[in-house]
């Protein structure tokens, strides 16, 4: 895929847009002695490791489709540059509890943006990063569409409110745990790739 970029030096300002119009979530884990192999094996577990990652933040653009890890896999190109929001973990101490996780919010208005959010931290369950990433997703998100939700509610109650509003139509994540191994470095990765037509 090919970006035209107006020349800016000769007076110009037309920039062509770049905006995503298919997203999709995958994750990994990888293990190995050095940390940068370690993020390497993850970014491969989760297919993505041929790709130039160029992480932005957390905007989903309006119309953009999210389909399936599978279908968007075919769509990669081995050295292309490639959007993502990336949440990403490391730890080298034995047995410690490591996750990532990308949690997605969707506006009932396809003509609005939604949310992506990141989320990485020790010593949280594969429920409680998901958890995490969607309550984030959503508050954002809510914040936009003027819904205020108690910050110490659970996400459960949060997610009733933000759902009954009529205003979010869906909340979604993907999340990678996994513990720490003696004399490795452990890493997790969880990604929203953006795909361009």
């Amino acid at each position: 895929m090919v970006f035209v970029v107006g020349n800016l030096f000769s007076g110009g300002s037309d920039v062509t847009s770049m905006v995503p119009t298919k997203v999709f979530l995958t994750k990994g884990v990888g293990r190995h002695m050095y940390q940068l192999k370690s993020f390497e094996e993850a970014l491969r577990d989760a297919g993505v490791a041929q790709q130039n990652l160029v992480q932005v933040s957390s905007i989903l653009p309006p119309h953009c489709k999210i389909i399936s890890r599978e279908k968007g896999l075919q769509y990669l190109e081995p050295g292309a540059i490639c959007h993502c929001v990336m949440a990403r973990c490391d730890s080298n101490e034995h047995g410690r509890l490591i996750a990532s996780a990308v949690g997605v919010a969707v506006p009932k208005d396809k003509n609005k943006w939604g949310y992506l959010s990141e989320v990485h931290g020790h010593g949280m369950n594969r429920q409680q990063t998901e958890d995490m990433a969607e309550d984030l997703a959503a508050g954002m998100l809510g914040t936009t569409l003027g819904l205020e939700v108690d910050p110490n509610q659970a996400w459960s109650e949060k997610e009733q409110v933000y759902k009954s509003s009529g205003l979010i139509i869906r909340t979604s994540s993907i999340a990678q745990t996994a513990r720490g191994e003696k004399d490795l470095w452990t890493t997790t990765v969880a990604l929203a790739v953006f795909l361009f037509d």
